[in-house]
């Protein structure tokens, strides 16, 4: 499947995101700084990626995750677990970055830290109802089909 989206570089030398193989899913976002940017140890940042986007279609969405390495190794991934880049939204595409680290991290100019993946967007139309149909699964959950070690649903001590 191809998605058209236009690109607006909003900082004159940024990297524009770039798939790094032929098969990656996701794209790679460069840091648009202009100096080296300390990010703290158990503290966050946020980083500018120096570009906007508009996809051709309103049924999609970027989602922003971590770099596997930079994440397992220094740390280091977005705040909120996965940023959501609405279809509408065309500001600047910024990534809050967080240090899990007991160690400051050095953010490098042009640095490839995140990554950007755009999925379709299902818009739901909720139903208000009385009942839900019954599952095998039921209201099990956090662990209750075996992830776990758990037996029980949410709150449940697992005993």
């Amino acid at each position: 499947m191809n998605l058209n989206v236009k690109i607006k570089r909003l900082h004159p030398t940024v990297t524009l995101p770039a798939y790094a193989s032929d098969c990656a899913a996701g794209m790679d976002l460069h840091a648009a700084i202009d100096a080296p940017v300390e990010i703290p140890a158990h503290s966050r940042v946020r980083i500018p990626c120096g570009f906007a986007i508009a996809p051709e279609r309103n049924d999609v969405a970027a989602l922003i995750f971590a770099r596997s390495g930079l994440a397992h190794k220094k740390g280091l991934a977005p705040s909120n677990c996965v940023g959501v880049v609405d279809a509408d939204y065309r500001g600047e595409v910024m990534v809050s970055v967080s240090n899990t680290s007991d160690e400051p991290y050095l953010m490098q100019p042009d640095e490839r830290f995140a990554q950007m993946v755009f999925v379709p967007v299902f818009i739901a139309a909720l139903t208000k109802c009385d009942d839900l149909d019954e599952t095998e699964r039921g209201a099990g959950g956090f662990g209750s089909t075996g992830g776990f070690g758990s037996t029980g649903g949410f709150g449940s001590t697992g005993a």
